[in-house]
């Protein structure tokens, strides 16, 4: 292969849980991850999520204004926070916000204008990267996972283990440690595997006007609804084999099972739907994990972690205890896809998200 010397790339990231942008410095060659860098994060306002909220489940062409405004607040604030970070860097991956995502149909929408963004900052930006992987017949998500690949390779894991990003919506990547490369068949297996924080912190804005429950207190003092829960785990998602991904809203109906419930045992219901739909992914993986590193929001959720450390049986921790930043790590995640889409190397795979080849996705453009 054509020597490719690392470069600093930050990756930048707005997820579904719509709470802010957040950047990180990655030096890497697309394959090997050499340093960790600084970052840099911006709080999205309430106002801001109400702009971006108002434009979740629309389609380009659906409502004009609305989403040039969405479209305003997503680069005004990638633009705060890329132009905050201090450090040197040499290309920008970008992610953008997602506000429609419809793998049954293969359409994905992500709000978020690289060539305007490679302009203002004058960096060469790598962005929409769903799209390619979603004309070979992928899901176009999760994307995630070959970094993750990356990260086992750099922590010299020896057994299968799970990365577990629970944000908006929860992804789990299987590693297998032993194979030699990402898009190898067999390396990894990875699928969304429920809603996680996004509908418990829909909820807690709508009753308390708070963002999330902080530590799963709430939820901790509330008693769950197993029926409702059971019937939620009966929907034929949580059955069906990979490769599978979801729309931020895919279980919004849940929220109106809920809606008879007090306060704490709306969030304890939620909180306990979250943790059994990881549960239940265990049984679509190639092997039992070794052990479950989580990374995400609802990582900080420690009802969530204490249910998923008696349902899943097996060693569970934040991914912090290996050395890795489990609110970067997806930031680092699409900093590490610009270089490999820059090298021209694969980005997605056939076990990763359903595409017919390994997929180099997203586009480049020069800060002219």
């Amino acid at each position: 292969m054509e020597r490719f010397d690392p470069i600093w790339v930050l990756g930048c990231m707005s997820g579904t849980s719509m709470d802010g942008v957040d950047c990180a410095a990655i030096l890497t060659d697309g394959i090997e991850v050499l340093d960790f860098g600084g970052s840099a994060s911006v709080k999205f306002t309430p106002e801001d999520r109400k702009v971006i909220g108002g434009a979740l489940g629309m389609w380009p062409g659906d409502n004009a204004e609305a989403l040039a405004k969405a479209a305003e607040v997503v680069l005004l604030r990638h633009l705060h926070a890329i132009t905050s970070y201090p450090g040197k860097i040499d290309l920008i991956g970008f992610h953008g916000q997602t506000i429609n995502h419809d793998p049954e149909h293969g359409r994905t929408f992500q709000l978020g204008d690289g060539a305007a963004l490679a302009r203002a900052t004058g960096v060469k930006t790598v962005w929409d990267f769903r799209s390619d992987d979603m004309e070979q017949g992928g899901e176009g998500a999760p994307l995630v996972p070959f970094f993750h690949f990356s990260c086992a390779k750099k922590l010299a894991v020896k057994e299968p283990i799970a990365f577990l990003n629970l944000g908006g919506i929860g992804n789990v990547t299987w590693v297998n440690p032993t194979a030699r490369d990402p898009q190898d068949h067999g390396a990894l297996l990875a699928f969304d595997t429920g809603p996680a924080s996004a509908l418990i912190d829909d909820f807690m804005r709508a009753r308390l006007g708070q963002d999330y429950d902080k530590d799963g207190a709430l939820a901790a003092q509330g008693v769950a609804d197993t029926v409702v829960v059971a019937r939620f785990l009966d929907h034929p998602y949580f059955s069906t084999m990979p490769p599978k991904s979801l729309d931020r809203n895919s279980f919004g109906v849940l929220l109106d099972h809920v809606a008879g419930m007090s306060d704490a045992d709306g969030a304890a219901t939620l909180t306990a739907a979250s943790v059994g739909s990881v549960v239940r992914s265990v049984s679509l993986l190639p092997t039992e994990p070794s052990r479950w590193l989580v990374c995400g929001g609802g990582r900080l959720n420690k009802t969530i972690m204490s249910g998923l450390r008696s349902g899943l049986g097996v060693q569970v921790d934040l991914i912090e205890s290996v050395g890795l930043d489990g609110g970067l790590l997806e930031a680092q995640a699409f900093g590490y896809l610009a270089v490999r889409r820059l090298r021209g190397l694969p980005t997605s795979a056939p076990d990763t998200t359903g595409c017919r080849r390994p997929v180099s996705g997203g586009r480049i453009s020069e800060p002219i």
